[in-house]
């Protein structure tokens, strides 16, 4: 029978996906079958699984620090964001529709039956479950009908080691107040505590430490400085998403309010002649530029009016008449044509508008979701490439004649007459070291990184990291078979 172990934070982005990511490399390293499971995720960074449907990505890397595919009961509810009070609702890798913030609060207790079956079946084919947390249990006007944290972690029986953000300041209270707010019941749930992202000397916060404990009766399983590769492991939340400075090679990428899939960028950070700059809102695109790279969106046509409102329109046309360079992807491909129709309110409303005009395609939005796993090979070089496509539309039109990649014999993709400016549908092209090195070389600069090597190496370190400061033995002995 699996046992299992639930890594809860007292906030929003306190390192718990890190965290899961490397324990599951230290359990998989000692010979165990581990799988992830976090069962509510909210992100517009997903994955594609090998049965056809989405999770977040934190789940995927995951997965791939355990050894093993991703799979869609490993997040059995992902919310991607689409408005600041609605968000698309995905339920075991599959669209289910749109929900509200207020409808998604009364209706997710109807959820848990499918959470708890997803953990059920993950649970028959592992040695260990490590379950992530969403948020914090301390926001206790989201308990009832809770399915991500306690509400799930009583449902299921699993003890719960409770993790703290020393760097954002006020840990102490962080850990001693999430126990002051919860009730008894819920408390009880959690066996011990840890301290994430210290800087300096960890001896310095054993009084800390200790008072903690005192506080909580809670064993604390240590304190795990910063990890400063962190940054090279594929990002899941947009507050993770930040400039990479590197070499000559100006990669610039406007900040959409509804970014995703943003792991595209990944790679190309990794690269020592590359530098990666995100230009939030308020501030032009810069003239020096390379590359202009217009990710993929959650909401195409509020993004693209958002672009439009801040002038990036026109600055970007400035860059193409000064030579330069442009990528979209996904929808940063749909913004680039001449029009965008979304006649059944697919994206938002119901209407169109105008694209930046750059490629001479226009984008129909349809209700049937693309999500699938994709290899191909980059034209006219053939290149392997693999990736993966998650949209909402079909794109046609007189460029797309210049398509430059090949999908099982099938042109894909989009180029203006000078190549400049190019477009598709496929996330993950930069992974392939092939591909980024020719792609590289258009703009005058070379690859240098083996990136998937990179990615493992640092799942690698980062296990050692925890097995240096946390004890990963006492962790594991807490974990304990569930009730379902």
């Amino acid at each position: 029978m699996a046992r299992a172990i639930m890594i809860q934070g007292t906030g929003s982005n306190v390192g718990k996906s890190m965290l899961v990511a490397g324990l599951a490399r230290c359990f998989a390293r000692r010979g165990l079958r581990v799988l992830p499971f976090k069962p509510q995720n909210m992100s517009n960074n997903a994955a594609v699984t090998v049965d056809g449907g989405e999770i977040g990505r934190a789940q995927a890397l995951q997965a791939r620090a355990a050894g093993v595919p991703p799979h869609t009961d490993m997040n059995p509810v992902l919310l991607k964001p689409e408005t600041e009070t609605g968000a698309q609702v995905i339920v075991q890798g599959q669209r289910l529709g749109h929900s509200e913030a207020g409808a998604y609060q009364r209706d997710r207790t109807s959820l848990m039956p499918r959470v708890l079956e997803s953990f059920s079946r993950l649970c028959t084919r592992a040695d260990l479950v490590l379950i992530e947390g969403a948020g914090s249990p301390a926001e206790i006007n989201l308990r009832r009908g809770d399915i991500a944290n306690m509400g799930f972690a009583r449902a299921a029986g699993v003890p719960v080691v409770l993790v703290g953000d020393i760097d954002r300041g006020g840990v102490i209270a962080q850990v001693v107040g999430t126990k002051t707010v919860l009730e008894a019941e819920d408390a009880a749930q959690i066996s011990a505590f840890a301290i994430n992202r210290f800087r300096g000397d960890v001896r310095l916060f054993d009084a800390g430490r200790d008072a903690i404990v005192d506080r909580t009766g809670w064993p604390c399983l240590g304190v795990v400085p910063w990890f400063t590769d962190a940054w090279r492991l594929p990002a899941e939340d947009m507050l993770d998403i930040a400039s990479r400075p590197g070499g000559a090679c100006k990669i610039v990428v406007p900040q959409l309010p509804r970014m995703a899939n943003f792991d595209d960028l990944d790679p190309l950070a990794s690269e020592p002649e590359v530098t990666v700059e995100i230009i939030p809102q308020g501030r032009p695109l810069p003239a020096d530029a390379d590359l202009v790279l217009i990710p993929g969106s959650k909401t195409t046509l509020g993004d693209l009016a958002a672009f439009r409102a801040q002038g990036w329109d026109i600055d970007l046309a400035a860059h193409v008449r000064r030579g330069g360079h442009v990528l979209g992807l996904c929808g940063g491909y749909q913004m680039l044509g001449k029009q965008i129709d979304d006649p059944d309110g697919v994206d938002g409303r119901a209407g169109s508008a105008p694209g930046l005009g750059l490629l001479d395609v226009t984008t129909t939005m349809q209700p049937r979701k693309t999500v699938t796993l994709r290899d191909a090979r980059a034209l006219p070089g053939g290149e392997v490439v693999t990736g993966y496509e998650i949209h909402m539309g079909d794109t046609q039109g007189p460029d797309c004649v210049r398509a430059w990649l090949d999908i099982g014999g099938t042109p894909a993709g989009a180029a203006s007459a000078d190549g400049r400016v190019m477009g598709c549908y496929m996330h993950g092209l930069f992974t392939s070291d092939s591909f980024r090195a020719s792609f590289l070389k258009r703009l005058g600069h070379r690859a240098q990184t083996h990136y998937e090597q990179e990615v493992d190496a640092t799942l690698d370190a980062l296990a050692d990291h925890l097995e240096h400061h946390l004890d990963v033995d006492r962790l594991f002995e807490l974990s304990r078979a569930p009730l379902v």
